[in-house]
């Protein structure tokens, strides 16, 4: 596999930046795999990464119907943090945070983690408690979370407005090793990472079908390449995992939205951090490139769209507008919606399921890209050893039926 450094970018650019080879080779899919993942997101990359180094597993697909990155991993606002309520949630997205600390180091791929620091704002009486709730309960995991004032928060944050709006701000929860890392890049990386072990990534192939045998157990998948045997299938398909978990006969917790965001023009750094408000729901980070990254919640209604409404984005730009008036001038460039997948507690599914040799990564919600190599850190453990690593142990599909919630709200750090 050829690196990346310094060096080696000055050595190829006396020679014209000529000789480079492709990241990840573009294979035709072989007849079987020990394991196939469904879905060449972040998730499904990671996972297969993981399942070759760690688990010396190399006969490993991972199977994309349109290209790789493409989907929510492309259509995310890359925030990265662990500062979850409860102890489950905490030791999954801390798993998550040490991670991406070394990421760039372990892919020797550059992913751009920055922690530049999450501040989640506190606007009313409920918020105040809930957050400095948070904060005591982070401590207690082991995460770093800490209170500050209003005039804290300014301090921090300049161009925060911190009085004149509707909703004041009362103070605010930091993470300051939360923070930011570039989704393509995440997903270059670990794709090259992935395929100099011998995965082979499969993209423009759609899965069909799942099919069974006479036990029940997996035999493989149908896909638009003809049929792909494996013992093992992983799905792990954000907004469609309910549809492929069809096709195996298995019934997800899950309902599908569109999850709206969009960017401004670039311009000089003027936003420090990365501002969270759950109360006016909009949430703001400034791109290496200099554009205004700016997140909106859930569409109201279920849908495969992504485009999501009007409404939804305007809304969140007036927010945006009261928190940080400077920025009424920006112009915007694009916006775009992804497909979140949700369950009725929001928080994941990593887990197997009724179906032997039939395990699915699922119900992110708004918090799937931070999880990104913790999440296929577990999930390759659970598919290597056909049972849940100790972290993702709670994430189960029964703790719907026992009544075992993890119940973090739309996965925004809220409890209800």
């Amino acid at each position: 596999m050829q690196t990346f450094s310094g060096l080696n970018l000055i050595r190829r650019a006396f020679g014209g930046h000529k000789g480079w080879q492709p990241q990840w080779r573009t294979p035709e899919p072989k007849a079987e795999y020990d394991v196939i993942i469904v879905g060449a997101g972040g998730h499904g990359l990671a996972c297969a990464y993981y399942l070759a180094k760690e688990h010396g597993i190399h006969n490993v697909a991972v199977i994309e119907r349109g290209w790789l990155g493409g989907g929510n991993t492309g259509r995310n606002t890359t925030i990265v943090r662990s500062n979850y309520l409860f102890d489950e949630s905490a030791a999954l997205y801390e798993h998550a945070v040490k991670l991406w600390e070394g990421l760039s180091a372990d892919l020797n791929y550059n992913v751009m983690y920055s922690a530049r620091g999450v501040l989640m704002l506190a606007h009313n009486h409920h918020d105040v408690q809930s957050f400095k709730r948070h904060v005591h309960s982070n401590r207690l995991n082991g995460v770093d979370n800490e209170w500050l004032s209003p005039e804290e928060v300014k301090a921090f944050c300049p161009p925060l407005n911190i009085t004149s709006m509707r909703y004041p701000i009362l103070g605010g929860a930091l993470q300051r090793r939360g923070g930011t890392a570039r989704h393509d890049a995440v997903a270059w990386g670990f794709a090259r990472a992935a395929d100099s072990r011998g995965v082979d990534i499969i993209q423009n192939c759609e899965v069909t079908g799942i099919r069974r045998g006479p036990s029940g157990a997996v035999e493989g998948v149908e896909t638009s390449k003809g049929f792909i045997r494996a013992k093992k299938v992983g799905v792990s398909a954000a907004g469609h995992s309910s549809v492929v978990m069809a096709m195996a006969g298995v019934r997800m917790p899950l309902e599908s939205y569109p999850l709206q965001a969009l960017v401004s023009e670039p311009v000089k750094p003027a936003f420090p951090t990365v501002v969270m408000s759950n109360t006016i729901h909009a949430y703001i980070s400034q791109s290496d490139k200099g554009e205004m990254v700016i997140g909106a919640g859930t569409d109201a209604y279920t849908s495969y769209s992504q485009r999501g409404a009007l409404h939804v984005t305007t809304h969140t730009l007036d927010a945006i507008c009261e928190l940080v008036p400077q920025f009424r001038r920006l112009r915007m460039l694009r916006n775009w919606g992804g497909i979140v997948d949700v369950t009725p507690d929001r928080s994941p599914i990593i887990a197997k399921t009724p179906v032997p040799g039939l395990y699915v990564n699922c119900g992110w919600g708004t918090g799937g890209f931070k999880a990104t190599p913790g999440s296929g850190h577990v999930f390759a453990h659970t598919i290597a050893k056909d049972e849940p690593h100790p972290i993702n142990a709670p994430f189960t599909i029964e703790r719907f039926r026992d009544g075992f919630l993890i119940d973090e709200a739309a996965a925004a750090a809220v409890a209800h």
